[in-house]
């Protein structure tokens, strides 16, 4: 064992103070930091012969990688849609590292009992049944690619042949339609070999709206002649939160021969407020769904879950046959639910969270970001140098430049706002208009966060 390390090991307690010490300094100052660092990053050096030791390397840290990062897990990065790290999942994450858990299977420990819990607490807060079965995956990419890959087994199915077994060739073409979908979707088909051209979009509703028609959706389904289809239906558009008629849609079932998998990446969290409930009524009835959790459930990168109605068919897709693994019995190791076989306890953090703030303190979180979002809008609908696009549905806030909208003036007014420190917002397209959006997801995030978030973009709006 080398001398460093050794040492390290007798200095445990110290050494782990020390990191303490400093994330609690990082964590504390987090709403004072530039919220993104537009500088150059440190160039990179050779790989150190003889160690430093923890203490050294922490040291070096702070001096060299620190001072450049975002603070993306603040109160005014209303970049993508980032939420941040409450404190009991700061400190789920952190027992996540100590325990150091393998998740793939149950037999010698009870993390995966654990992540069992959690999944059915996250079924029952999105008001999902019994039949939905879930797991813990990176992100909504992934578990939209599970999901998908579920539905391409099922598509095996429906045509008599297993696309696991005999490949992708067997099952011939794959229609996967969708109203508004997100770029994880074509991806996730490029990964599972259908192709991001197998994507068919359906036209949307009219007068603003990124809804799909349910009536066109019905005819792309009966231009079919039978043939059973994917439907991707989406839960929160990331342009402005629209929400698909989720009850429409699945009603169409009962005439045509499709998948439903939902993507409720982060419009799910609406389930949490009575307000808002409506706008998912009837998740439950999709085959599959996408939750991610690293978004307003406010845990640590990575974590999202998936959860399907079909897990035998989870089960021939990702099952690992292997001696020293076993195969998939009735209640089947996460190994054989997964892309994954080594597997980060994810769930603990998400357990931590549920645990200490509990279905009331997450509404809370939800109700305050929503009704933030929408002082944004109203505020930017008054000012004469920005444009409001849509209205602000639930927690996203689109617009753009009043005056000459060009791709160059707004990605250079996204600058300006970045260069200030003072907020982060990440450019779109929608309508045809080159725009920047705003999405409120973070715990932190408070009415002085958003005056000042609007007051920067009033600065910079001549650009």
């Amino acid at each position: 064992m080398h001398r460093t390390l050794a040492d390290d090991l007798g200095r445990l307690p110290e050494l782990l103070q020390s990191a303490r010490d400093f994330a609690a300094r990082e964590v504390s100052g987090l709403a004072d930091r530039p919220v993104a660092h537009l500088g150059k990053a440190p160039g990179r050096e050779p790989l150190p012969a003889a160690g430093t030791g923890a203490e050294g390397a922490l040291t070096r840290f702070a001096e060299r990688w620190a001072p450049g990062f975002s603070g993306s897990a603040g109160p005014r990065y209303l970049g993508f849609v980032t939420g941040g790290s409450t404190p009991a999942a700061l400190t789920g994450d952190w027992l996540t590292s100590t325990y150091d858990q393998n998740v793939s299977g149950g037999g010698d420990s009870s993390a995966a009992a654990l992540e069992h819990e959690t999944v059915g607490w996250l079924r029952e807060l999105f008001g999902l049944g019994e039949e939905h079965s879930g797991a813990f995956v990176s992100g909504a990419t992934v578990s939209n690619t599970v999901g998908l890959a579920i539905a391409r087994e099922w598509l095996g199915e429906r045509l008599g042949v297993s696309v696991s077994r005999e490949g992708l060739g067997a099952l011939g073409r794959v229609d996967v339609l969708s109203g508004s979908p997100h770029s994880s979707v074509t991806k996730a088909l490029s990964v599972l070999g259908v192709g991001r051209d197998g994507l068919r979009q359906v036209p949307v509703l009219s007068g603003n709206r990124e809804a799909v028609d349910v009536e066109r959706l019905a005819e792309a389904l009966e231009s079919l002649e039978g043939r059973p289809a994917i439907v991707v239906a989406n839960a929160g558009t990331v342009n402005t939160v629209d929400f698909d008629d989720l009850r429409a849609v699945a009603a169409l079932k009962e005439r045509y021969d499709f998948w439903l998998h939902v993507d409720a990446a982060f419009g799910g969290f609406a389930a949490l407020s009575p307000a808002y409930a409506h706008l998912v009524d009837g998740l439950d009835a999709a085959d599959s769904v996408c939750v991610d959790l690293h978004k307003w459930l406010n845990v640590p990168y990575d974590a999202a879950v998936q959860f399907t109605r079909r897990r035998d068919l989870q089960v021939r897709v990702f099952h690992n046959a292997s001696p020293y693994l076993g195969m998939p019995t009735g209640d089947p190791d996460f190994l054989h639910l997964t892309p994954e076989n080594s597997r980060r306890l994810r769930a603990l953090p998400a357990w931590f969270a549920l645990t200490a703030y509990g279905r009331d303190g997450h509404r809370e979180i939800v109700e305050r970001n929503v009704a933030l979002a929408g002082r944004l809008g109203e505020r930017v609908a008054t000012e004469g140098r920005l444009r409001l696009l849509a209205p602000v549905r639930l927690n996203v806030v689109c617009f753009t430049l009043a005056g000459d909208p060009s791709q160059q003036r707004v990605r250079e007014f996204a600058r300006a706002v970045a260069a200030s420190g003072e907020a982060f917002v990440t450019p779109t397209s929608y309508g045809g208009t080159h725009a920047l959006r705003a999405a409120f997801s973070n715990w932190r995030t408070s009415e002085a966060d958003t005056d000042r978030v609007f007051d920067v973009l009033r600065r910079h709006s001549g650009t």
